[in-house]
């Protein structure tokens, strides 16, 4: 008896020892290091394995993947947290390069093809995306597909959304501070089309608006839903692949978030 106690508080003791062990924070020098050998041209700025257990944020110049703790596998996309419904990639680019285009991983994708990396294939994906034109004419896209909101007498800007995209999220909140009529136009580049439709097709459809940014669970409804595919279309022909795009009353296009004094004066005709 006396055996199988000592027997079983040993065990106990080595389980905690391992549990201490799992439980020990990943050494992001250690990682760092990995990666300068398996990446020999790849500059690496910045090792964070504190945000996210098991995995490590990994900053190259304007370049941002993930590895794990051994530096094995190498992961390049978007990041989510799914409880605060927020894009961390996109928020970690923005404290990297606040300039960059913040609709989708262009920019940051260019910027790594005039990097000397050997780091996933991001050159590749922005030499696949169409240039988004300078101007645009909206007059094609007719009332279907637009929801309206905002102040009635203010400057019109139109925007392209996706209702899971953050920085849309950031974007409606500022607009809905500023003396702006928007014109909203939903376009699925999360995967959120059956949101935009319960959107789209809601009787409030600005207080719809509000609430998809919020995460709520809106009601599905059936409606005619062919203005989103006009939207979708005409996003593609015109190369946006990220959201959100805003456009000026002129037919000037703006990619991605701006800080609300930057968006005033824009939409007043600034460059």
């Amino acid at each position: 008896m006396k055996w199988k106690i000592a027997g079983l508080a040993a065990l106990v003791a080595t389980s905690a020892s391992v549990a201490v062990l799992a439980a020990a924070p990943v050494d992001g020098a250690r990682v760092g290091q990995l990666l300068k050998a398996r990446l020999p041209k790849t500059k690496v700025s910045a090792v964070d394995c504190s945000k996210i257990d098991g995995l490590c944020e990994v900053v190259a110049g304007k370049t941002l993947f993930y590895t794990d703790a051994g530096a094995r596998y190498l992961f390049v996309g978007r990041l989510y947290d799914m409880e605060t419904r927020q894009d961390l990639t996109a928020a970690k680019l923005l404290e990297i390069n606040p300039d960059m285009l913040l609709g989708g991983a262009a920019a940051s994708a260019q910027q790594a093809g005039r990097e000397e990396s050997d780091a996933p294939q991001l050159t590749r994906e922005a030499k696949a995306r169409p240039t988004v034109p300078a101007k645009v004419d909206l007059a094609g896209l007719g009332n279907s597909g637009a929801i309206v909101w905002g102040k009635p007498a203010g400057r019109t800007v139109t925007v392209f959304t996706d209702f899971r995209c953050g920085y849309c999220r950031a974007l409606a909140s500022t607009l809905e501070q500023m003396d702006v009529r928007v014109i909203e136009r939903p376009i699925s580049v999360l995967g959120s089309r059956d949101l935009a439709n319960r959107v789209y097709c809601a009787r409030d459809k600005a207080r719809a608006v509000r609430a998809a940014y919020a995460g709520e669970n809106l009601p599905g409804a059936s409606c005619d839903t062919s203005g989103l595919d006009a939207n979708e279309r005409f996003a593609r022909e015109k190369g946006f692949t990220g959201t959100p795009v805003i456009v000026r009353d002129d037919g000037a296009v703006l990619e991605g978030f701006r800080p609300r004094d930057f968006l005033e004066q824009w939409i007043k005709g600034g460059s």
